[in-house]
């Protein structure tokens, strides 16, 4: 019998979480081409019309009955970190968010929640990406994380040993992240794996001294059953708060896939190609979160091996 997302927690809680995650690999055996390169399908899709491009790249996956069962409670956690407007490109776009809770129901999801933990206060956060409202509109329950819900756990054996989550994302069936494509100070890019660290509380910022280590942490612990990255705007520069217009730009692209380190390598790619000389020469393994990722086996990150579905809309 398959074990839902939130059994496997619970068991984890008694058994040990170590004992029930693949143990990474040691450091310098991963094959950038690594041999599940076809285990999930990945999937880009490009078009003036946005939605139709996330339709088209979720109908290449096999569509969205694929990754949620009949009765499910989902989790989709967008980027909401920022006081910020959709067309500044530091919050995932409302339209995408709203086009995936719709697609969740529609494929037999009980319940679908929509939440973050934000940067900038929240209330602001929540109504000026217009996420709040898309998503409302489109029958999820929305609301802000609130942190007597937290709960200690055991994220990772190097960094998160015990970090609290919150129980919103350790009590939902599936998770799906959809972040933002964009430039981080730190990280020189935040995608898929970053976008996590929105599900826990605590001193978040503890986690930038070992950042690659730390997220690929997360993204061990939360699985997510499908990452969607939103390239439809991508902030070029001065991220992840942005703010200036400069900084972005229209690329109309939705990338998408269950291996998240493989998305993200897509991503990566994405920007090389459109987002100007500070991202033009860089490959996915010149990234370290992505090398450390792929190293604990979350995903193949050489992009030239990978199986990818390409749609023009």
């Amino acid at each position: 019998m398959h074990m839902k997302r939130r059994d496997f927690l619970k068991a984890s809680a008694c058994v040990g979480l170590s004992t029930l995650l693949t143990p990474p690999s040691p450091i310098g055996e991963c094959a950038y081409g690594a041999e599940n390169v076809e285990s999930y399908p990945l999937a880009i899709a490009k078009g003036k019309n946005i939605l139709k491009a996330l339709e088209a790249a979720i109908a290449a996956l096999g569509g969205m009955k694929k990754f949620i069962s009949k009765n499910d409670i989902v989790m989709v956690k967008p980027n909401i970190g920022w006081d910020r407007t959709p067309e500044q490109a530091a919050n995932t776009n409302p339209k995408i968010v709203a086009a995936i809770v719709k697609m969740c129901l529609e494929a037999g999801a009980k319940k679908v929640k929509v939440s973050d933990n934000t940067c900038n206060e929240v209330r602001r956060c929540f109504k000026r990406s217009g996420i709040a409202d898309a998503a409302a509109s489109a029958g999820a329950e929305v609301y802000f994380l609130d942190d007597r819900n937290l709960v200690e756990q055991k994220i990772g054996s190097e960094i998160l040993k015990n970090w609290p989550v919150y129980r919103d994302f350790l009590e939902a069936d599936k998770i799906i992240n959809v972040p933002i494509a964009k430039h981080h100070g730190l990280t020189k890019l935040t995608l898929g794996m970053k976008n996590l660290m929105g599900a826990v509380g605590g001193r978040r910022n503890s986690m930038h001294q070992e950042i690659g280590i730390a997220i690929s942490e997360l993204a061990g612990f939360f699985k997510p059953a499908l990452t969607i990255i939103d390239a439809t705007r991508i902030l070029t520069g001065n991220g992840p708060q942005g703010g200036s217009l400069s900084d972005v730009v229209k690329t109309d692209t939705i990338i998408a896939g269950k291996e998240i380190a493989s998305v993200d390598a897509l991503a990566a790619d994405h920007f090389a190609r459109n987002a100007g000389k500070g991202f033009r020469n860089m490959k996915p393994s010149d990234y370290s979160f992505l090398k450390i990722a792929c190293e604990r086996g979350l995903g193949a990150i050489d992009t030239s091996v990978l199986k990818v579905k390409e749609i023009e809309v």
